[in-house]
């Protein structure tokens, strides 16, 4: 029988499903280390479960569900070719998204402590023990504090340009200009991410994905507290520009202000996402060969969504 690999979170920082009481036929095994983008509720019918399937494009049922009102860690989405999304929950595991509800994250702590009375519960057929905290997760705990102190410290820098910038302007100018100092803060801390390596997954300030670089620039520079995945990212603020049959030109420069989000892809799906900064270039995270860049707007490679947030 094959082993399926629902995903954990404890001391170790792997990944955690809360919702594993729910499946009864099966007896889970420790996942590698992944990491979660997003944790949903179940929304199904009460007292019923969740198919859980092979694949989100023409997958199989695997004889067994997720219980409504159970909550699991999303490792990754997709959308099938009828245009619904999907959340990766194991190996490969996957649900149908409109069945389930966004909740927040909880701290490792929290899940620990979660997990335990799931376990004290249900038995430990369903639940896996976090087990000690090793050296490895010591390693990682410092890393997490070094990190810490690198946004921390970018979070200085833009504070005090943000600062400065302030000082130049009266009193009563200072609602006007909260949104240009905003602008140029983001554009700030956007550069010095430049050179930065590309890994998916990856919430920096080491490392980004597309998504993640969004989310740390603008929570970092002004406050704002974006969602963490394109899928959703493309949903907040103002539609500035989406190219249809209709409206075939790609977008101009002259259409655009400095800090809107410039997606590729449909509305449901798209699968990138930049920082426009001015003069008609912006910053992403490209690719793993690329790493983080700033790049010239092309009609070759032309945003097809611009959404403002400022």
């Amino acid at each position: 029988m094959t082993k399926h690999k629902l995903f954990k979170l404890g001391a170790a920082a792997a990944l955690t499903v809360t919702g594993v009481s729910a499946i009864t036929s099966l007896k889970t095994a420790r996942a590698a280390n992944f990491t979660a983008i997003k944790r949903v509720k179940i929304n199904y019918l009460p007292g019923k479960g969740l198919n859980i399937w092979t694949n989100y494009n023409k997958g199989k049922f695997m004889g067994y569900r997720a219980k409504d009102g159970t909550i699991w860690n999303v490792a990754e989405t997709a959308v099938d070719k009828k245009g619904n999304l999907w959340y990766k929950v194991g190996t490969r595991e996957w649900i149908e998204a409109r069945y389930t509800v966004d909740v927040g994250m909880d701290t490792p702590a929290s899940t620990n402590a979660k997990t335990k009375k799931s376990t004290a519960k249900n038995g430990v057929n369903n639940v896996i023990s976090l087990g000690t905290v090793t050296k490895k997760s010591t390693k990682k705990s410092k890393a997490t504090k070094a990190k810490a102190a690198k946004v921390k410290k970018a979070k200085q820098i833009v504070d005090a340009a943000v600062k400065k910038t302030s000082k130049k302007s009266t009193t009563k100018k200072v609602a006007s200009t909260q949104a240009p100092s905003k602008a140029g803060a983001i554009v700030a801390l956007a550069k010095q991410q430049v050179g930065k390596p590309y890994a998916w997954g990856a919430n920096g300030p080491d490392s980004f994905d597309c998504s993640s670089l969004v989310q740390y620039v603008f929570k970092n520079a002004a406050g704002m507290n974006l969602p963490r995945t394109t899928y959703d990212q493309v949903k907040v603020g103002q539609t500035v520009y989406q190219k249809s049959q209709a409206n075939g030109q790609p977008v101009s420069a002259n259409n655009l202000q400095v800090g809107d989000l410039l997606f590729w892809g449909s509305e449901s799906s798209p699968y990138h996402v930049a920082i426009y900064i001015g003069n008609n270039q912006y910053v992403n995270a490209a690719t793993p060969e690329q790493g983080t860049i700033l790049q010239t707007m092309t009609s070759y490679f032309a945003p097809t969504i611009v959404k403002r947030v400022l």
